[in-house]
C-alpha cells in the first residue's frame, strides 16, 4: 500500500533533509509526533507494518508517507534513520536488515528477548559500522536523572546497594491480555517489564550485573480460565479502572505462562549488591528505588512531577523523616517529558554519532540479567553468571560508534 502524494505534498517532502521510517505502528508509534517536523527538515516518510490496523493508522496520521507491509520496499525508500517499535519478539529482523544497509536504528526496549539476539544486533552494528540506539526512555525521566545527580554530587558517598520495588497495579490489563503473557513472545516479565528497572539499577550503581539469582511464581492470573484472542486489539481497547480485584479479570490472553510476581538479587561487577521485586497484582502502580551509600541513602516516593526524593545523610534513632526532600520535576511529552528528549537525542546521534545517555551495551546487559534471572527462577533458584560481551564489540560502543 502506498499513499498517493499530491504535487504540493511532494514539494513539502522534497524540502525534508532527514527522512525517518518506522517499523511497527502500534503502541509506541506515537513517538512519530516528536520526529515529524517537516518545517524543520525532519519527517517520518515511510512506515512498515504487517498489520492492516497499523497501516491504516499510519496512513491516517501521515498521509504523505509511504505505507507498506513489505520490509524491503520500506528499506529502499531513501531513509536516513529507522525506528523499530514492533512487539519485542519482532525487533531482531528489522534491526539487522536496517543495519546491514547502513541505516542508523532506534530499537525500542527491551532490545530483544534473548541474549543471542541482542548480541547479534550489537555485532551487526559493529561489523557494518552503523549506529544503533535503544529506547530506554527512563534515562531521561526526571526522577532517575535527579537521583543520579544526587549520587554524583557525593552526598551519600559511594553506592553500595540499590533496591527496587515495582508495584504494577494495572499488570493484569497491561501484561496478561496480550502477547506479553506468552513466554515465547516475551521470555518473562522479569525481562520484558524489568528491563527498564534493571537498566536504571545499573545506571545508578555504575556497574553491570555479573551474577544473579531469582525466584517467582504465577500466583493469580494462571487460575483465570476466561481467555480471549485480542490480536486485533490494543491495550486501550480493554483497559478499565473497574477491573479489580485481580482474580476477577476476564478475557486474558489464550496463553498465560509468565510469572505475575518475581524477585531477583544481583551482584554487580563493581561489587554493588542490588535487588529487584516486581508484582503484577498490587493495588498501586509506581516504582520505589532505594540507593544506599556509605554516607547516606536516597529513596523516591512516587515517580512523577511533584513527587519527592528523600535524602538521609545523618544518623537517626529509629524511623526519621528525610534530612532533605527534593521535588521531582517534569516536562512536556510522555514519561515526564522523557520521550521527546529521547527522540531528540536519537536524531542527533543518527546524524553525528558520539556519546548518548542511553547505551546499547547497557540495554544488552539489562536483557542479559533478565534472561539469566529467568533461567534461575525457572530452574532451582541458584546463582548464575551473566555472559559478557566480546571486547571488540565493547570497544565500538565505548567509542561512540564513530570510526
Amino acid at each position: 500500500m502506498i499513499n498517493s502524494v499530491s504535487h504540493d505534498q511532494h514539494t513539502r517532502r522534497s524540502s525534508v533533509t532527514f527522512n525517518v521510517g518506522i517499523v511497527g505502528f502500534g503502541a509506541r508509534a506515537g513517538l512519530w509526533k516528536h520526529i515529524h517536523h517537516p518545517e524543520q527538515g525532519t519527517a517520518v516518510t515511510a512506515v512498515c507494518d504487517t498489520a492492516e490496523r497499523g497501516r491504516n493508522d499510519a496512513a491516517t496520521v501521515l498521509p504523505e508517507a509511504l505505507v507498506t507491509a513489505e520490509l524491503d520496499e520500506f528499506l529502499g525508500a531513501g531513509l536516513d534513520a529507522v525506528l523499530v517499535t514492533t512487539s519485542d519478539d519482532q525487533h531482531t529482523g528489522p534491526v539487522l536488515a536496517a543495519l546491514s544497509k547502513g541505516i542508523p536504528v532506534f530499537c525500542e526496549k527491551p532490545l530483544a528477548i534473548t541474549i543471542d539476539d541482542c548480541d547479534a544486533m550489537l555485532r551487526a552494528s559493529y561489523e557494518n559500522r552503523t549506529r544503533l540506539y535503544v529506547g530506554h526512555n527512563m534515562r531521561h525521566m526526571p526522577v532517575v536523572r535527579q537521583m543520579r545527580e544526587i549520587i554524583a554530587s557525593g552526598r551519600i558517598g559511594a553506592v553500595r546497594a540499590v533496591w527496587c520495588r515495582h508495584f504494577v497495579g494495572t499488570g493484569g490489563d497491561f501484561y496478561f491480555k496480550d502477547w506479553h503473557a506468552d513466554r515465547s513472545k516475551s521470555t518473562s516479565l522479569l525481562l520484558q517489564k524489568g528491563a527498564h528497572d534493571i537498566d536504571v539499577i545499573h545506571w545508578l550503581a555504575g556497574g553491570y550485573t555479573d551474577r544473579v539469582q531469582a525466584m517467582g511464581d504465577l500466583m493469580i492470573y494462571g487460575d483465570i480460565t476466561d481467555r480471549k484472542d485480542r490480536s486485533n486489539e490494543r491495550m486501550p481497547d480493554w483497559l478499565s479502572e473497574d477491573n479489580w480485584p485481580p482474580a476477577s479479570l476476564t478475557g486474558l490472553n489464550p496463553v498465560v505462562d509468565v510469572e505475575d510476581i518475581s524477585m531477583m538479587t544481583m551482584h554487580l561487577d563493581n561489587g554493588v549488591l542490588a535487588s529487584y521485586q516486581q508484582c503484577h497484582f498490587a493495588p498501586d502502580y509506581w516504582r520505589n528505588y532505594t540507593v544506599i551509600g556509605d554516607q547516606g541513602r536516597i529513596e523516591n516516593f512516587g515517580n512523577g512531577p511533584g513527587d519527592t526524593i528523600g535524602i538521609w545523610d545523618r544518623r537517626h534513632d529509629g524511623h526519621a523523616e528525610p534530612d532533605e526532600v527534593v521535588e521531582i520535576g517534569g516536562g512536556d511529552g510522555g514519561h515526564g517529558g522523557a520521550d521527546p528528549k529521547l527522540i531528540k537525542e536519537f536524531l542527533a546521534f543518527a546524524r553525528d554519532g558520539g556519546p548518548t545517555e542511553t547505551s546499547p551495551v547497557a540495554a544488552r546487559m539489562s536483557v542479559a540479567a533478565g534472561c539469566t534471572a529467568t533461567d534461575s527462577l525457572r530452574g532451582n533458584g541458584g546463582t548464575l553468571a551473566v555472559p559478557p560481551l566480546p571486547p571488540e564489540v565493547l570497544a565500538w560502543f565505548d567509542g561512540g560508534q564513530v570510526d
